[in-house]
């Protein structure tokens, strides 16, 4: 139901480490599944601490775009970082989706830092039954 446009995502996980947050010219990737549900297939995103606000998803023809954006906590003046390891910064994430996918139809709920879309299976998609006829055609003469 959809096809990977992301084949060095272990060596994008390495650079993320070593260069920093992501940036709007060069967002950070986000983790995902993605599997069939009866007639719905269903992307889920991790990105926990994430305001709902700070979410955009896109859809142009079949590909699809989640961008979102985690900001640092406000603190105070006289606070002192001690340790700071939960990345912030710009996360993104395309996935083409295949034809059989209703694009027209997509829900999206945000819960617990995950992201979850649902997209139907298109109709013209689900399995359907074919009438054989008896074999008997008229030709219509001229």
């Amino acid at each position: 139901m959809l096809m990977r446009t992301d084949p060095f995502r272990e060596m994008d996980r390495l650079a993320q480490q070593l260069l920093g947050p992501g940036t709007w010219s060069r967002p950070s990737a986000m983790p995902m599944d993605a599997y069939r549900d009866g007639d719905t297939y269903v992307i889920a995103f991790d990105i926990p601490g994430v305001a709902k606000e700070a979410v955009d998803i896109d859809v142009e023809r079949n590909m699809l775009t989640v961008r979102a954006e985690r900001r640092p906590a406000a603190k105070s003046d006289q606070a002192q970082v001690e340790l700071s390891e939960r990345p912030l910064g710009v996360f993104s994430r395309q996935v083409v989706l295949a034809d059989t996918l209703d694009t027209e139809h997509i829900e999206a709920d945000y819960d617990a830092g995950v992201l979850t879309l649902r997209i139907p299976i298109a109709e013209r998609a689900k399995p359907r039954k074919i009438a054989i006829g008896d074999g008997s055609r008229r030709q219509i003469s001229s």
